[in-house]
């Protein structure tokens, strides 16, 4: 089937044995409690899914495979003269569960250079949106564009086994995977370069190579999409666009209708937008205060400004963890090597000692800490990547290596439709006068 495949199917064919044995010894072992709060609050905390590809640990952060993204930085194989790791080698790990050797990333890299050819059509249903049109309408249009080419929509409407079901979705997932770049660039290139589009280059790995369409030629750039398109690949399973992908495909949609419902969800403010919403705060804060470098004071006095007139701080808190996410502080590690002296990246540093004093002081914050938006913005700004609304686009296509992954483990472990219970606010108040039985399906 391919070397990547076939590894895949052995990992996956001893991973289901050891799920039917652990529900046929323990499946009905409660494993926890809910409350009322949880389910009238987003279902926060609600252990409900299985994602495998990686974990996220309120105090540790996030996990891929058991591995930590500095371990990553160490452990996965790197570009030719680069010290950030390749995104190709982290998709092997949490698809494969085991660390590449270099030779593993070289295939994957040369398996999505075979399959990045996008069809004319894709690029002509991008021209019929207005140029003005934000870039992740513009992408998640594409996407949808792409889904002709589903080799599991056109296997399943032809009659497929069950048993096939995964080997369609890897199909489909390595295509979409390797055209992701070709598209987001396009839109990239059409928006703000006034259509001035440059061809793939064939020879580079798959960030060097994104950089490269959207007309970025320097190496430290190249560097830090390796770096980005890593540490955003995935944040385990209930994030919005995570979980919008795994939720759609356990209807069978296949991995292009899976994905797009995921960067629908990305899409939004309180998801993937915040990384543009981050540099917008910042922007009016230096226009505010007539400086492009505030000094902290200064920055105090804004953020307690923001606060009474009651807006967050963007870029700081998390649902999950409870500690700075070790994805800002591996960009800022990278800005401090490659960028010490950029008065944008000082002034994040800046709000990183301001900021989290005063959240705690507050008294009511669980998080006080920055999450992965908090940096992302100001190294691409360093670049010239000045349009703020393309960033998140540049989080999808990290973001599709995680849940993609996912998506095909979902297929080979059977995953079933999910479809959790739902009450109403009337049964809850019987509930809670004593009326027991009513409770459940």
């Amino acid at each position: 089937m391919g070397i990547i495949k076939d590894k895949f199917k052995a990992k996956a064919d001893v991973t289901g044995a050891e799920i039917k044995t652990l529900l046929k010894e323990h499946g009905n072992k409660k494993i926890g409690e809910v409350t009322l709060s949880q389910i009238y609050q987003g279902m926060r905390g609600i252990t409900g899914l299985v994602t495998e590809t990686s974990l996220l640990d309120a105090q540790e952060g996030i996990r891929f495979r058991g591995y930590t993204i500095p371990e990553l930085q160490q452990k996965l194989p790197k570009a030719p003269n680069g010290s950030e790791p390749l995104p190709e080698g982290l998709f092997y790990l949490m698809l494969v569960g085991e660390l590449p050797t270099e030779e593993d990333v070289q295939h994957v890299t040369s398996v999505w250079q075979r399959r990045s050819h996008v069809p004319n059509h894709v690029f002509d249903t991008i021209e019929a949106l207005p140029v003005g049109t934000h870039p992740m309408t513009q992408f998640v249009v594409a996407i949808m564009a792409l889904q002709t080419e589903s080799q599991f929509a056109k296997r399943y409407a032809a009659g497929m086994n069950k048993k096939d079901y995964w080997d369609a979705v890897f199909d489909d997932a390595m295509d979409l995977i390797a055209r992701l770049p070709r598209v987001a660039a396009y839109i990239y290139r059409r928006k703000y370069k006034n259509g001035d589009h440059i061809q793939p280059n064939g020879l580079l790995d798959w960030s060097g190579n994104f950089a490269h369409m959207m007309g970025y030629e320097d190496e430290s750039f190249k560097e830090l999409m390796r770096l980005y398109m890593t540490i955003h690949a995935d944040h385990e399973g209930g994030n919005v666009s995570a979980h919008s992908t795994h939720l759609v495909g356990s209807a069978l949609s296949d991995p292009y209708l899976s994905f797009a419902a995921g960067m629908n969800g990305l899409a939004g403010p309180l998801h993937g937008l915040a990384n543009q919403e981050v540099i917008k705060w910042i922007y009016e804060m230096r226009e505010e205060l007539g400086t492009d470098t505030p000094s902290k004071t200064q920055i105090e006095e804004y953020v307690k400004k923001t606060l009474t007139e009651g807006k967050v701080v963007p870029g700081y808190g998390h649902a999950v963890l409870r500690k700075t996410d070790p994805r800002f502080s591996a960009q800022m590690e990278f800005g401090k090597k490659h960028m010490p002296d950029d008065p944008l990246v000082q002034t994040v540093w800046n709000i990183y000692d301001a900021v989290p004093p005063i959240l705690q002081s507050l008294g009511k914050i669980k998080n006080p800490w920055p999450n992965v938006d908090a940096h992302s913005g100001a190294l691409l700004v360093h670049y010239g990547m000045v349009e703020y609304e393309f960033y998140t686009v540049l989080f999808g296509v990290s973001r599709s290596l995680g849940v993609l992954a996912s998506l095909i483990w979902d297929r080979a472990l059977a995953f079933p439709l999910e479809r959790p219970k739902s009450v109403t606010t009337d049964l809850v108040k019987q509930w809670l006068d004593g009326k027991d039985e009513i409770w459940g399906e």
